[in-house]
């Protein structure tokens, strides 16, 4: 990707959402502006702030060297919209795309290697570093935690449902309170990668949601039910 082209991020995984643009100037990321998106309007707001950002600074949707696109965990419809407005505006162009977890940009702005989002239900979206492996993500409830032992020295949080249920099930664990990750956060993160061509095909491009969906669970239990009639 040539320096100096402008780099969009879209996340719409949130109760609210964002997109940010900036501008590559050598190593250095310039943010030129970030518009905020109410939650559960995304599919009427989203491609319009991203027009308004682009006419803010003098430029249109040829001018885009890239997007980052935040996948998710986080509201099923939030993640789809986002996601579909990053393939219809990546798609006939040489544009590059690359995916961010929420859960990594949370980890990175916090400079914290585990971290959680309230998932609802009782249940947290996890990010968690343990010894000698990988960090992972998972969907996470009162037992899942209880079987992470040792529990990690430090989790970032964002939200009190999360909060709460960490101290709850690892009262000696240190909660790293910090704002919620939006796209400059992801663009931060996902510059690096754009630059190095590690982009994603868009084909295959899909939400990272760690639940499945209530029209999955319900399907297959209505299924069995009528397999067992």
């Amino acid at each position: 990707m040539e320096p100096g082209r402008l780099l969009l991020a879209i996340d719409t995984c949130g109760p609210t959402g964002s997109v940010a643009l900036g501008r590559l100037a050598g190593r250095d990321l310039e943010i030129l502006g970030q518009t905020e998106l109410e939650g559960r309007s995304y599919s009427a707001t989203l491609v319009a702030a991203v027009g308004d950002l682009l006419a803010n600074a003098g430029m249109g949707l040829k001018d885009l060297g890239g997007i980052v696109a935040v996948n998710g965990p986080g509201s099923f419809t939030g993640v789809r919209v986002g996601l579909s407005a990053v393939k219809g505006l990546a798609e006939g162009s040489q544009m590059g795309v690359v995916a961010i977890s929420r859960l990594q940009a949370l980890s990175r702005k916090a400079c914290v290697p585990s971290c959680a989002l309230d998932a609802h239900r009782s249940e947290v979206f996890l990010r968690v570093e343990e010894l000698g492996k990988q960090p992972r993500e998972l969907l996470a409830g009162a037992r899942e935690l209880a079987e992470i032992v040792p529990a990690p020295l430090r989790v970032a949080v964002c939200d009190e449902a999360a909060a709460a249920l960490l101290a709850a099930a690892w009262p000696d664990t240190q909660l790293v309170r910090c704002d919620a990750p939006v796209a400059a956060d992801a663009l931060r993160l996902g510059e690096a990668r754009l630059v190095a061509g590690g982009n994603v095909d868009l084909a295959l491009l899909d939400g990272n949601y760690l639940r499945r969906s209530d029209a999955e669970i319900f399907g297959e239990a209505a299924a069995a039910g009528r397999s067992r009639g």
